[in-house]
C-alpha cells in the first residue's frame, strides 16, 4: 500500500477499515484529520503533519508493534494522532463536524429505542 499515491477515497476507505475496527470514538479523531486535510484552508504543513499521522497509523511499520506489545503498541500510534489533532484543530470548522458526524451515523448508526405502552 502506497498511502503517498492513495486518492481521497482510498485514505477514506482505509480509514473506514481501521475505524470499524477501532470503534466511532475512536475514529472521530481520525475522520477530522481527514476533512481538515482536505480542506483548501488547510496550510500545506499542517496538511504533510496530518499525512504522517495517518501512515504511521495505516502503515504496517511501528516502533513498538501492537502485535508484540499489545496496548503499548497502540498507545504510540495514539499518540502521535493526539499530537497532530492537537496541533490542526483549530481548522476543525461547523461544516467538517458535521461531515464527520454524518459519516459517523452511516458507520455506526445509533440504535434507536422506543418505550411501548402496555
Amino acid at each position: 500500500m502506497n498511502l503517498f499515491n492513495m486518492d481521497n477515497n482510498e485514505l477514506l476507505e482505509k480509514i473506514g477499515e481501521y475505524g470499524r475496527k477501532a470503534g466511532r470514538v475512536a475514529t472521530r479523531p481520525l475522520l477530522l484529520l481527514y476533512f481538515v486535510w482536505k480542506s483548501p484552508e488547510t496550510p500545506r504543513k499542517d496538511k504533510q503533519l496530518i499525512l504522517l499521522a495517518f501512515a504511521y497509523l495505516l502503515l504496517p511499520i511501528d516502533l513498538i508493534p501492537s502485535g508484540t506489545y499489545s496496548l503499548l503498541g497502540l498507545t504510540d500510534e495514539a499518540f502521535s494522532i493526539w499530537t497532530i489533532y492537537k496541533k490542526v484543530k483549530q481548522h476543525i470548522t461547523p461544516a467538517i463536524e458535521w461531515e464527520v458526524d454524518k459519516l459517523l451515523e452511516d458507520w455506526f448508526p445509533e440504535t434507536r429505542y422506543e418505550i411501548l405502552p402496555d
